[in-house]
């Protein structure tokens, strides 16, 4: 029962978050769900001006440390697989700065998986040696930023 997902309630605001919307919640893949659950939200701030979208992406950096642990708390699992908020953090770092077309998604949600899931070091550092909500969103913070430096490389 270490990852069942009988301790979320959608209805709970925190755990409507943590999980992804409930992408989170899909039997196989949540961390990919939860990326997918992030391309709406990019496409929402994507026109925001750079001041504004960094600034919304350090508060969801910031919120989801509580997010994270509060879910992971109430779940009792450190790092419930059914909690995506970092995914959705780690994919709008992705496309920080990223022209806005279906290339560009494509490209920036394959990057950040491909970290997410492989964790080359230091991700993978951050992943086995920080703990509570600030452990469960620096790998993926980590992992968005080694995509957005791809993504730069690429597409700038």
């Amino acid at each position: 029962m270490a990852n069942s997902t009988e301790n979320f309630q959608l209805s709970n605001p925190i755990h409507f978050l943590a999980l992804g919307f409930g992408s989170g919640l899909a039997p196989k893949a949540p961390g990919t769900f939860g990326t997918l659950a992030a391309i709406p939200v990019f496409l929402l701030a994507a026109y925001l001006s750079n001041v504004y979208y960094i600034s919304l992406v350090v508060i969801m950096s910031v919120a989801g440390v509580y997010i994270c642990e509060k879910a992971a708390k109430d779940a009792g699992v450190h790092d419930h697989g059914a909690i995506v908020w970092d995914e959705i953090v780690g994919f709008m770092i992705t496309m920080l700065l990223m022209p806005i077309n279906w290339l560009t998604i494509l490209v920036g949600f394959a990057l950040f998986r491909f970290f997410d899931i492989l964790k080359p070091w230091p991700i993978s550092y951050l992943d086995k040696n920080c703990h509570g909500g600030l452990g469960i969103m620096l790998d993926d913070i980590a992992a968005g930023i080694a995509a957005w430096l791809c993504m730069w490389i690429i597409f700038i």
